[in-house]
């Protein structure tokens, strides 16, 4: 459904295609992470999938991986340690970093999940070929970079 907004060209086509880009984006996040069912949330899981593949974090580290503000973190991290999943020490370097590990229970819980939803995740991208996928990466990257684009 494109905007009923009424301004310029420029505004219209800006509007029109970032209703599409979230609106998709809303879509598939919810149709790709469906295995998680009421489990994890979506940011507990991508804080455990983090630990999974990059090991231990300082939780400002895993903030920035996730794209999650340091507040945010906090009480999901919280959450985490409290289901047994994470565990938080303190960095022996610098005492202000807590560093965050997987428990053995929370390795075995996103290892089984981790396949399910990368299965899911390729199966909402197969609606488009490789070259379209290597196509959409660049165009988002462009944007979240914020580069206007060069005059025609």
């Amino acid at each position: 459904m494109p905007t009923a907004h009424k301004g310029s060209p420029a505004e219209v086509a800006a509007l029109d295609a970032y209703i599409k880009l979230m609106r998709a984006a809303e879509t598939v996040t919810a149709r790709a992470h469906s295995p998680l069912d009421d489990q994890l949330t979506l940011t507990q899981f991508g804080v455990l999938e983090a630990l999974l593949h990059r090991g231990p974090l300082s939780a400002g580290e895993l903030a920035e991986k996730i794209l999650k503000s340091a507040g945010n973190l906090t009480l999901v991290l919280s959450n985490l340690e409290r289901d047994g999943l994470v565990s938080r020490e303190r960095d022996r370097e610098d005492r202000r970093r807590w560093i965050v590990s997987l428990t053995p229970a929370g390795r075995k819980r996103v290892s089984a999940l981790f396949p399910k939803v990368a299965s899911a995740i390729t199966a909402e991208f197969a609606h488009l070929s490789r070259a379209e996928q290597a196509m959409l990466g660049e165009l988002c990257k462009k944007l979240g970079r914020g580069r206007p684009a060069p005059a025609a």
